[in-house]
């Protein structure tokens, strides 16, 4: 070929170089399938452990479940305070309200947007009808004015008081009516 022993040299230090990169190369790559077969083995574990898929399932039923139970008694709590309503709006006693919500068929109660009772007129008179022992009537009477109540003074003027001539009996008038006296 013709070389001279500087170029054959030359070659075999470059074909080294190359040589030993490759075997580094080689080596990272090996190091790296044992890491990839490591985490193969733990992929594998986690699929034959459990089932993420149903634990999923079942937290969410659950939460699901615990989301309608609490609406379940919000709505309830709502009803029973449209029903109290409309027991104090047809009249009925602390009595008769207490146990027209305690028994009404709450789920003949229907609501709407708004939170009151969808036919309010009818559930009230409905509970009227039901309760009607239980609504009272309150009636106000005012004082008698055709007959005010004597105020138990006897009433004189100064110069009557002044006119009386037992003095006890004048001491006593002016002292039960010492504001015509001015003291």
């Amino acid at each position: 070929m013709g070389l001279t022993e500087e170029q054959i040299d030359s070659v075999i230090d470059a074909h080294t170089e190359t040589v030993d990169g490759l075997k580094g190369q080689i080596e990272a790559l090996r190091a790296d399938a044992d890491k990839a077969k490591g985490l193969q083995k733990e992929l594998d574990d986690l699929k034959g452990g459990e089932d993420w898929k149903a634990k999923h399932d079942a937290l969410k039923k659950e939460f699901d479940d615990f989301k309608a139970d609490t609406h379940a008694k919000e709505t309830e709590a709502a009803k029973r305070e449209a029903v109290r309503k409309a027991a104090k709006e047809a009249g009925l006693s602390e009595a008769g309200i207490a146990k027209a919500v305690k028994y009404t068929d709450l789920s003949q109660v229907e609501l709407d947007k708004d939170g009151g009772v969808k036919n309010a007129e009818k559930l009230t008179a409905a509970i009227k009808g039901e309760w009607g022992d239980y609504v009272t009537t309150n009636k106000t009477k005012g004082a008698n004015v055709a007959n005010p109540p004597a105020s138990g003074k006897n009433t004189r003027t100064k110069d009557e008081i002044l006119a009386i001539k037992d003095t006890a009996e004048r001491q006593q008038a002016i002292a039960e009516n010492h504001e015509l006296f001015g003291f």
